[in-house]
């Protein structure tokens, strides 16, 4: 019986995200979550992957129904907790001028010029490698987000905490580790019933 909870355990334990090379977040973009909120009907989604190896950041971001204008910018904001506003941390360059479109873009997180010079200055430290590790940070902790500005709403017409996605392996380990839990569980429950 221990056996089977030590397995169990182990299971659950092995479900931990590992020192993964690649990092993937995401948002669901709206009016709701801009500070201060608006009433626009527009939607988005914003999907962040970073590789650790590479150092390489790609943003693929959609989104329809802007109601305030075409895009004047898009960027990802970091660090401050959800619900607060904060400077921009990468602008994103080549962003399309259309009410309802698509954006891809790779950056270098090595590249100082991929970020503002107040983020590079105030969370980078100056350099490079300290902005990335303070925007991949704040990533992770869930205090950064992406959004969209235009004419109407030049504070952001749609906006979108980014939060990390677990690992496919991870769900399928802690969901195995639940199963053999509740599996040694219920044996336990049947030996001392019959006891």
């Amino acid at each position: 019986m221990r056996y089977m909870i030590a397995i169990a355990g182990a299971a659950l334990l092995a479900a931990t995200p590992a020192a993964s090379a690649v990092f993937v977040f995401d948002a669901t973009m709206n009016g709701a979550t801009e500070v201060p909120p608006n009433a626009s009907p527009a939607t988005g989604f914003s999907e962040v992957t970073y590789d650790s190896t590479t150092d390489a950041l790609a943003v693929d971001l959609t989104w329809a129904g802007l109601i305030g204008g075409n895009p004047a910018a898009s960027h990802i904001h970091c660090c401050s907790a959800p619900g607060t506003n904060v400077n921009v941390a990468l602008a994103f360059p080549g962003f399309p001028a259309t009410t309802s479109g698509s954006y891809f873009h790779v950056f270098n997180l090595l590249d100082p010029s991929v970020y503002t010079s107040s983020f590079l200055t105030n969370f980078g430290g100056g350099t490079a490698a300290g902005a990335r590790t303070a925007l991949v940070n704040g990533m992770t902790a869930g205090e950064a987000y992406t959004n969209i500005h235009n004419s109407v709403f030049p504070g952001g017409e749609i906006r979108g905490q980014l939060a990390p996605v677990p690992e496919p392996a991870s769900w399928a380990m802690m969901i195995a580790g639940f199963g053999l839990l509740g599996g040694a569980f219920r044996i336990r429950r049947q030996l001392l019933a019959h006891s």
